[in-house]
């Protein structure tokens, strides 16, 4: 369960009759499987619906084509002067987000988030938010790489290493694959479960995580160089999580004593050695019973814990779950109870037309070439 400051349905969202229109912000040296994680979904959102429920344009500072991290070239539908009626903006970052964030992309966000727009970030585009003052006293995720730098540019954002953070009318994800499953989640407040689960269907995708799913941030970086010593203890703790190690034979392991291992943990990890430790195997745990069908006894031997009431004890204290929940939890695939015919009968794609000073949205282009494939208007939409 949520926090009560992030329950409830996102600004921005909008009923069935009208789409929600977003737009894209392309930085320079940005990730293109980011842009393409938080962009199909929608696409495949209209085309099982039959319906356009989103639209989106791609917009840089002033129109001109930019340059993925890839090297491929984007053109872009329009630059971010031309006035769109947007409800979303979501920022797409990439390589060196402070180089490619300028002070025309700052004032712009700045005005859009003066008309209560829903705005988001991928990969790095946390930044170029966080530099418009948008993120002060917000939770927000960002690719791990850039988790230091930022933290120590903008001390007021709240940053998590969480794959990605909703936070009232803030989105962010990290980079990677993760802009998709934030997107799901997004669909799923707006049109319901079954349709984000339509689509993750559609895209193979076996499990839809959540905001309790973590990077994994590996913690030399975190670090950097500075405490070898707590590194090593780190590389013990990982490499015995089916037999821990006593604390006091892990401190002689690396000639420190027990309350020095004390201190490093809690000035550079903020919390105790066994705190740490748990963390590890719980964690561990929870990608066993996601991704594998050991029984939770095993789960729980193999994670190094005594008995299994003990380990369900720990488990639902961290996670909120127990280890059942959990499993059966991500097993739920819902059933689509209308066929593709029959939806067709039922209604035609619903599409509202674009101002006359927009450009033509290539989402309902993409809606239109869709009409033919099996699954177009196979979700029912019940909200």
């Amino acid at each position: 369960m949520l926090p009560d400051h992030k329950a409830g349905p996102v600004p921005g969202a909008s009923g069935l009759g009208t789409p929600q229109t977003i737009g894209f912000l392309l930085l320079d040296n940005f990730t293109l499987i980011s842009l393409a994680s938080v962009i199909e979904p929608l696409r495949m959102a209209n085309q099982l619906a039959g319906r356009e429920l989103y639209r989106w344009y791609t917009l840089t500072h002033n129109g001109a084509p930019v340059r993925a991290s890839d090297g491929l070239q984007v053109t872009p539908d329009v630059s971010i002067t031309v006035p769109l009626s947007l409800d979303w903006v979501v920022v797409c970052g990439g390589v060196a987000p402070q180089h490619s964030v300028t002070r025309e992309h700052a004032h712009w966000l700045q005005a859009q988030s003066r008309q209560l727009r829903r705005i988001g970030a991928i990969c790095t585009g946390s930044w170029a938010l966080a530099r418009a003052g948008l993120l002060d006293h917000y939770e927000a995720s960002i690719h791990w790489e850039c988790l230091a730098s930022m933290q120590e540019a903008f001390p007021n954002v709240t940053l998590t290493t969480r794959l990605f953070s909703i936070d009232r009318d803030r989105f962010t994800a990290s980079g990677g694959t993760a802009p998709m499953d934030m997107m799901l989640n997004l669909i799923a407040r707006d049109h319901g479960h079954e349709l984000s689960a339509g689509i993750s269907e559609m895209f193979i995708c076996e499990r839809v995580r959540n905001e309790q799913d973590h990077q994994r941030v590996p913690l030399k970086h975190v670090l950097g160089t500075t405490q070898p010593k707590l590194l090593e203890i780190v590389a013990l703790m990982e490499s015995n999580l089916e037999e821990p190690i006593e604390l006091d034979t892990l401190a002689r392991y690396v000639n420190v004593s027990r309350r020095q291992l004390e201190r490093l943990f809690q000035r550079y990890l903020h919390c105790s050695p066994s705190r740490y430790y748990l963390k590890l195997r719980l964690v561990r745990a929870r990608q066993l019973l996601k991704q594998t069908s050991l029984s939770i006894i095993e789960v729980a031997s193999v994670c190094g814990f005594v008995s299994t009431p003990h380990f369900s004890k720990c488990y639902r204290e961290y996670f909120g779950v127990p280890p059942r929940g959990e499993r059966s939890g991500s097993n739920v695939w819902y059933g689509r109870n209308a066929s593709a015919a029959t939806a067709l009968q039922q209604g035609k794609i619903v599409a509202v037309e674009p101002a006359a000073s927009e450009p033509m949205s290539s989402a309902l282009m993409s809606l239109v070439y869709a009409q033919g494939e099996p699954t177009f208007a196979s979700v029912p939409l019940t909200r």
